[in-house]
């Protein structure tokens, strides 16, 4: 049996999405005093009050308000508040610069490493569990000069185990939900070690769970050496994501963290696919590949994230697309909102799926020849719905067409040339969106405001005028 000789423990939460509060009451706020002393080493000296805004309950506010990537205010806010109430990851948090290493070099000093599975989860086979495990191993093997090694018996550096409740490393798991996982990093004894809360669904590949891949991913990069990064694009963000593991691809932030440790693989490998770095909404050059309304709020989607704003809010939420939507594509080439249907299509490439809030709505997705679009047109740029008309628009090159949302069909006299209808619009259009009665139409880095009635051109805007950059 392996010694206690370590004292970090890291654990691996679910994400939710949560609408900010109002007020934050009594309750809300001895909540928020236990969370600062828990996770930003709030002093009980500090005598923490949020009524009076005493300096020191302030100064971990913005600590923490910074590591989120919220909008500091020094405040209880409901964006902070929200934060807060997130199921999270039990160890404290630090202001860190994206990827995190533990410090005081807390790696393994070796390539080879062993590990054993010492018992399953009763909601998957055992064949699953293994292939995720190995999977996940692999996953920082392809990276770097690291190898894994299964054994059957004794004492492996990594010892992986599923567990409920009170399972003998004196961190206790808190049943569904919340606490999924934990790891320990490098060193003798516990060191390595990662433990699997059984009260959890765990899948192979399903999203009705979690998916172990996932999950045991993250903690084998706590178990080399890796603390949390505070890019929420990276597999070592301290929050849960679903990714289909048939395609998922190490983020960048990831593997400059894991070679850092360790250095690159030497050994001739195939060239494989790259995953982009997480968009950034203060990238002044961002070219946004799509932006809907949502029943009130904004989705701006860039690659596999996209960032939500809502009115309660003053801080986007960025998040990957398949947190939302699970059984949407990757990335969108398109989409709108239909308010006659209260659906949202997202396109790409020659398909649309089509969604009723989370839900895949039944038989999609579907070609995009369905809405009338003949067959050489090979995807659609931008997709942009009128309610006061019904009619929706879809961009393609430097035409659009029109379709009728409620006879289901294209509108006659249709392509015709952006710029008849949108005058001085020459560029392609690369995104579009109806904003209370104005027509804004994206190309590149820029937003053009229009008239939809006359289609008179009013401004020229930025791309952050609906999307702000929140690095304060």
């Amino acid at each position: 049996m392996k010694t206690f000789t370590l004292s970090f423990l890291l654990s691996l939460s679910a994400a939710v999405f949560c609408m900010p509060l109002s007020q934050p009451t009594v309750q809300d706020e001895q909540f928020a005093e236990h969370y600062l002393k828990r996770f930003f080493n709030l002093t009980e000296e500090s005598g923490p009050t949020f009524r009076h805004g005493i300096s020191s309950v302030a100064k971990k506010l913005v600590e923490m308000q910074k590591f989120f990537g919220l909008q500091v205010t020094g405040n209880l806010d409901a964006d902070t508040l929200a934060m807060m109430k997130k199921p999270r990851c039990g160890v404290p948090d630090v202001e860190i610069a994206q990827f995190s290493t533990f410090g005081n070099n807390l790696k393994w000093g070796k390539n080879d490493l062993t590990y054993r599975i010492e018992n399953y989860t009763p909601d998957m086979t055992a064949a699953e569990v293994d292939d995720s495990i190995e999977k996940a191993l692999q996953v920082w093997a392809k990276v770097t000069p690291l190898r894994f090694t299964r054994i059957y018996s004794g004492t492996a550096d990594i010892m992986i185990s599923f567990g409920r409740g009170a399972h003998g490393d004196f961190y206790p798991f808190d049943g569904p939900d919340g606490t999924l996982a934990h790891a320990f990093a490098p060193s003798s004894g516990i060191g390595g070690d990662a433990h699997f809360d059984d009260d959890e669904t765990f899948t192979f590949r399903s999203n009705t769970g979690y998916v172990l891949f996932m999950v045991a991913a993250h903690e084998f990069g706590h178990s080399l050496g890796l603390s949390h990064s505070e890019d929420p694009g990276a597999l070592m963000y301290p929050i849960y994501s679903y990714q289909n593991p048939e395609r998922f691809i190490l983020p960048q932030d990831d593997v400059r963290g894991i070679q850092s440790l360790y250095g690159v693989n030497k050994d001739p490998i195939p060239p494989g696919p790259t995953a982009p770095p997480t968009p950034d909404a203060c990238d002044s050059n961002l070219v946004l590949d799509a932006v809907v309304t949502l029943r009130g709020e904004m989705l701006f989607f860039k690659n596999s994230f996209f960032w939500r704003s809502y009115p309660q809010s003053n801080t986007p939420q960025q998040t990957l697309i398949a947190n939302f939507w699970p059984d949407a594509p990757d990335s969108v080439d398109a989409a709108y909102e239909s308010q006659q249907s209260d659906k949202v299509f997202l396109f790409k490439d020659r398909r649309v799926w089509a969604f009723s809030g989370y839900d895949l709505v039944q038989d999609y997705p579907k070609s995009i020849s369905t809405f009338g679009l003949p067959k050489n047109v090979k995807k659609v740029d931008a997709a942009l719905y009128d309610p006061e008309t019904g009619k929706t628009l879809f961009f393609v090159g430097s035409n659009y067409y029109s379709y009728d949302e409620t006879r289901k069909r294209m509108d006659t006299g249709f392509p015709k040339r952006v710029d008849e209808t949108f005058s001085g619009m020459t560029s392609k259009v690369t995104a579009a969106l109806e904003y209370r009665g104005f027509t804004y139409l994206y190309s590149g880095p820029y937003m053009y405001e229009f008239s939809l009635r006359t289609g008179r051109m009013l401004r020229v805007l930025s791309n952050s005028y609906f999307l702000p950059c929140t690095n304060y």
